[in-house]
């Protein structure tokens, strides 16, 4: 279980020698960072601090990853998790920018293994980073308050209504690709924020993200999904280019979990409805058609 031992970051890109008291952990770490620790882990794998695997990540972000009862919990970290394991260490975790993993900053730096973000596989990203193998089939929904009339992507611009997006994200790329010049909001939190207050009438967002909020009954109340829309997008974490064998412990550890059973039940747990579908002979997921 991931237990929460830090406040959040700051959200301001820092420098690249971030000390130890930024950290959220994810767990208890079972060694120091002393120089008779080891920082090799199982199968070779070197680890920038012995005994836990550091994991870069922006908060929140739920289902993938929020502070739950003072514990980063979520889908990603649930999966992260498993790859500790693997390599007999604990995950530690740090909230960081998002703009982080677009340019892989924090991994170049030293300060994390990976990245688990709910982050999209894209050719650009893929310049700076090394992406896992798919974890999760992601689509975008349009999301607008029930008054608004709106009920599609062309309605909302038709009518000129004011979209959001949160910034930095495949979600704003796209909002912006079909012409709309969308607010850009900092966090999920903030998107939703935005709604509620009537800073925008429509937002685009995952959809796994909105399945989430609308889990909640006054969310429920207020808004409604007008549209889901299929971009064909995948989520990968990413390490360090060139850190071949974190990424295929990594992998290893997606295909162990979808081969026993381990991934539907965390996708249960903190997605909804499990989908089981062929591709290449691994077993994905695509999110449900509604919000329980």
């Amino acid at each position: 279980m991931t237990t929460l031992l830090g406040r959040r970051r700051a959200r301001a890109l820092a420098a690249a020698t971030a000390a130890a008291g930024l950290a959220l952990v994810a767990g208890c770490t079972s060694s120091g960072n002393g120089s008779s620790a080891s920082r090799t882990a199982a199968g070779g794998v070197e680890l920038v601090k012995a005994g836990q695997l550091t994991t870069c990540t922006h908060l929140p972000y739920p289902p993938f990853q929020s502070e739950i009862d003072g514990k980063v919990q979520g889908f990603d970290v649930s999966m992260i998790d498993l790859v500790a394991k693997d390599l007999d260490v604990k995950q530690q975790i740090l909230d960081t920018p998002f703009e982080n993993f677009k340019t892989g900053a924090f991994l170049n730096s030293g300060e994390c293994d990976l990245a688990a973000a709910g982050m999209t596989i894209t050719a650009e990203r893929k310049k700076n980073v090394d992406f896992s193998a798919p974890y999760f089939d992601a689509t975008q929904a349009l999301l607008v308050d029930k008054s608004s009339g709106i009920t599609s992507l062309a309605d909302a611009k038709a009518k000129k209504v004011r979209l959001g997006a949160q910034a930095q994200t495949t979600g704003e790329d796209y909002a912006k690709a079909q012409g709309f010049d969308p607010v850009s909001f900092e966090s999920s939190d903030a998107v939703l924020n935005g709604l509620r207050t009537g800073q925008v009438k429509a937002v685009v967002i995952d959809y796994p993200v909105v399945q989430g909020w609308l889990k909640d009954k006054a969310n429920a109340s207020d808004f409604q999904v007008a549209a889901n829309i299929n971009t064909g997008e995948q989520y990968g974490f990413t390490v360090k280019k060139g850190n071949t064998k974190l990424l295929a412990a990594i992998d290893k550890a997606i295909a162990d979990a979808k081969a026993d059973g381990t991934y539907k039940k965390l996708y249960e747990k903190w997605i909804g409805p499990y989908t089981a579908s062929t591709t290449d002979g691994a077993s994905t997921a695509s999110p449900s058609a509604s919000a329980s």
